[in-house]
């Protein structure tokens, strides 16, 4: 008989650790504080707020832990949705994983890559427009680069699971080590302690800051107010801290899945949240919080590296964030194409896609997956798209958690090798502050919210439509 290609159970602890460090840390670090300072206006508050992304994305990642534990198969997200509350629970994961939220992100992440090549090499950049005109549609040197990249690293994936795990690896520990440098130039170098001071002398008194050409105003923030800031606020923070799930899409890879991976989620969120905070700590020490708030284009990053390191800074951040980048898009790339692959084992999506070619990969669905990246990337939509669907990812991680809880009562003897940490408190508490944050975003951002909604909602028809072929299909 014909040896069938299967998966390789090829990565260990440090290689699951590596891949939610890498898919965590993208660009979001070098850029959205601005935008958060602006919304609460005060280094305490502004630390507040990386703290409690940190906080709640821990706890998601402890409470994954029982559910990786229980289904150490690929398709992660996916599978607990199904295995929860059926498949058309998972399908409408799957549908936005595939049309917007992985997709989206590659697209954003790869083109972001290119955006800082172009500070080296201005011909590269999204200056340079090749096509069209620059106030309608136009395609850019940077979204061809980006997409070249997707190629680049979609074809190295399709080589084997060992080929994306070595460009995980290299590029991941480069990027801890950057962070980790930057940070602590940050506080080296920086002898003048009248900007911290200055900082955390009113750290505590939080304002909405309205900055235009002509002046910066102050509106001041207590009570409700503050609370509904904070939550606005941590749109930008938590969409950093996102992708720490990509790990458990590629279970079946993985030594000892039942025990590695919610020891990976646990550490690697841990150490992302370390990394941010103390970014956050030298941003503080180095800028004013209205310098944070008014950093040009919102690079808070660059701003920084600007005054530690003069003019070579701009070079500095540009070479971190290329490195984060292209670490951050392996991961994402590496670990998207398992969720389409189980989907199409289960009949919900195109039967190519679960093919595995003779390095023991997805190939096809990598390749799908690279070409619909590349498709967003021209359409210089995907930082809209992403926008619109941060609430919609909030929203199944909520429904991935109560998931646990259902499943404690509707399969019971299923085997439970880890345990959500905390339960049932700390599931709870995280959907409980999910929830209120996804009610203060429909509230208050419905931008950021009924797109998203919509995306999901559409693949309701798209489901019925898939599930009657696959019964046609089956006779």
């Amino acid at each position: 008989m014909e040896n069938k290609p299967s998966f390789h159970r090829s990565l260990t602890l440090l290689d699951g650790t590596l891949m939610v460090i890498g898919s965590m840390i993208g660009s979001g670090i070098f850029i959205v504080s601005s935008d958060i300072a602006r919304n609460v206006g005060s280094a305490g508050w502004l630390i507040v707020v990386w703290l409690l992304s940190g906080f709640i994305t821990l706890s998601a990642a402890l409470s994954y832990g029982e559910l990786s534990g229980m289904y150490p198969h690929a398709g992660g997200q996916y599978v607990y949705l199904r295995e929860a509350f059926g498949k058309m629970y998972g399908f409408l994961y799957g549908w936005a994983f595939f049309a917007v939220i992985q997709t989206g992100t590659i697209a954003a992440v790869g083109v972001a890559f290119a955006k800082f090549t172009g500070y080296l090499v201005p011909s590269l950049g999204e200056d340079n427009i090749l096509l069209g005109v620059k106030d309608g549609f136009h395609i850019t040197a940077a979204q061809l680069l980006g997409i070249a990249i997707i190629f680049l690293l979609t074809f190295l994936n399709t080589l084997g699971v060992k080929s994306g795990k070595w460009i995980q690896f290299f590029f991941t520990f480069a990027k801890i080590a950057a962070l980790a440098t930057l940070v602590i130039f940050g506080f080296i170098w920086i002898k003048d302690s009248s900007i911290w001071q200055g900082n955390w002398d009113i750290a505590w008194m939080a304002k909405k800051l309205t900055i235009t050409k002509e002046a910066i105003t102050h509106e001041g923030l207590s009570g409700g107010t503050l609370v509904i800031a904070i939550c606005v606020a941590m749109v930008g923070a938590l969409f950093s801290s996102d992708a720490w799930n990509n790990v458990t899409f590629i279970a079946g890879e993985i030594k000892k899945p039942e025990r590695n991976i919610g020891l990976s989620l646990f550490i690697g969120t841990m150490v992302v949240t370390l990394l941010y905070v103390s970014m956050n700590l030298m941003y503080v020490n180095v800028l004013s919080i209205t310098e944070i708030a008014n950093a040009p284009s919102d690079r808070v990053a660059l701003a920084a590296a600007l005054k530690i390191f003069g003019s070579a800074g701009t070079t500095v951040i540009a070479l971190m964030i290329m490195v984060s980048t292209f670490g951050c898009n392996n991961g994402l790339i590496l670990s998207g194409a398992r969720v389409y692959y189980t989907m199409a084992n289960d009949g919900l999506f195109l039967p190519a896609a679960k093919k595995l070619n003779n390095k023991g990969v997805p190939g096809v669905a990598l390749w799908m997956q690279c070409l619909w990246a590349s498709i967003l990337c021209l359409s210089g939509k995907y930082g809209d798209l992403l926008d619109f669907i941060i609430f919609t990812v909030l929203l199944f991680y909520i429904l991935t958690i109560a998931g646990i809880f259902k499943l404690r009562k509707t399969q019971p003897d299923v085997p439970r090798p880890y345990k959500a940490f905390g339960y049932p408190v700390i599931p709870l508490l995280y959907i409980i502050l999910a929830v209120f944050i996804c009610v203060v975003l429909l509230m208050y951002k419905p931008n950021y919210t009924w797109p998203g909604l919509i995306i999901v909602i559409i693949g309701i028809p798209i489901y019925y439509v898939v599930q009657k072929q696959g019964k046609v299909k089956n006779g």
